[in-house]
């Protein structure tokens, strides 16, 4: 018997882009749960340095390298972890990429492409490959993490609040296609966390200082803080809840002029 609905135990989760920042947090904590965890990132060593962090706290961990823009390096990801551990019970989408910092209209095709590419069709491949054998077995959570850019406008990531506000639609999409089999997408939309990935915005000392200025908790988060989000959507703590997204950032979406 599960001691808590949070409690992981016997499952196993896929994480991508998990060698730091949000996904790190995000496996680590699925892992102190009781979850196996397939770290996953286009580079196998820091992979592997998070794993065997893991592995020493207690947990399970396995490492599969995959640029998520390669359709076949998530086909190898999705089999070789149904492979090393026998199912795939919880997948985390969390790697995404932002190649282009500037004016929306400025932005060259082949960034557009690579940015719609690596944060929505990458998406739907991870989901083709692993919601058919979830529901088999009745039972799935997937997790995508937005970003509250996919609810703003940015004069700097404009397209890559187009990407995150396509996930949105995906999730509820596939939520309304596979609930009736028992699985359940979810996203989490971030707001600015202290990440390599969104350095650019944190460590411009002005935009930092008017973003915690109009942020209610006048800070912001680190990926800790988002990994109970995600740990919540993916264990039994949310079984009720689809379709959903779960913002956490801070009270900046909520915040008046």
């Amino acid at each position: 018997m599960k001691s808590t609905p949070f409690d992981l135990t016997g499952q196993v989760a896929v994480v991508t882009g998990s060698s730091r920042g949000i996904g790190r947090s995000s496996a680590e904590l699925l892992a102190e749960l009781g979850a196996k965890v397939v770290i996953s990132s286009r580079k196998a060593d820091a992979c592997e340095e998070v794993a065997q962090g893991i592995r020493k706290a207690g947990g399970d961990a396995h490492v599969i390298a995959c640029n998520i823009s390669r359709r076949e390096e998530i086909e190898a990801l999705i089999s070789g972890a149904t492979k090393h551990y026998g199912k795939v019970d919880i997948l985390i989408c969390n790697a995404a990429i932002n190649p282009y910092y500037g004016p929306l209209l400025d932005i060259k095709d082949e960034a557009f492409d690579k940015i719609m590419a690596s944060n929505v069709k990458s998406n739907i491949w991870l989901c083709q490959l692993a919601i058919p054998a979830m529901a088999e077995r009745g039972k799935g959570s997937v997790v995508i993490i937005s970003s509250i850019g996919g609810l703003r406008g940015s004069t700097v990531i404009g397209a890559y609040g187009i990407s995150k506000a396509a996930d949105f639609a995906l999730c509820r999409s596939l939520a309304g296609e596979w609930g009736p089999k028992g699985v359940r997408v979810n996203c989490v939309a971030p707001g600015l966390v202290k990440t390599d990935f969104a350095r650019a915005l944190w460590e411009d000392e002005e935009r930092l200082k008017r973003r915690t200025a109009s942020t209610p908790l006048r800070r912001i988060g680190e990926p800790d803080e988002i990994a109970g989000a995600v740990a919540y959507l993916a264990s039994d703590a949310s079984s009720f809840m689809t379709g959903q997204t779960i913002v956490v950032d801070g009270g900046v979406t909520t915040a008046g002029a």
